[in-house]
């Protein structure tokens, strides 16, 4: 869980800046940084957490039992 995730890129020679901006933001998005900065966005309790999580996996559920 506590790993470090690093995007980097290399600028090219004579590349538009938002080129280079675009393919950062996209390595930051296949990283899950982006994820990561809005999921501890603020503190949620250990029962929100649960809570959603059972949410979730009952709502998968759901969806596979729907043909």
């Amino acid at each position: 869980m506590g790993g470090v995730n690093v995007a980097k890129i290399k600028v090219k020679d004579n590349e538009e800046f938002d080129h280079a901006l675009r393919r950062f933001k996209k390595e930051c998005q296949k990283s899950g940084i982006i994820s990561d900065i809005r999921r501890h966005e603020y503190y949620e309790k250990p029962s929100v957490r649960r809570k959603k999580k059972l949410l979730a996996a009952q709502r998968k559920q759901n969806k596979r039992g729907r043909f």
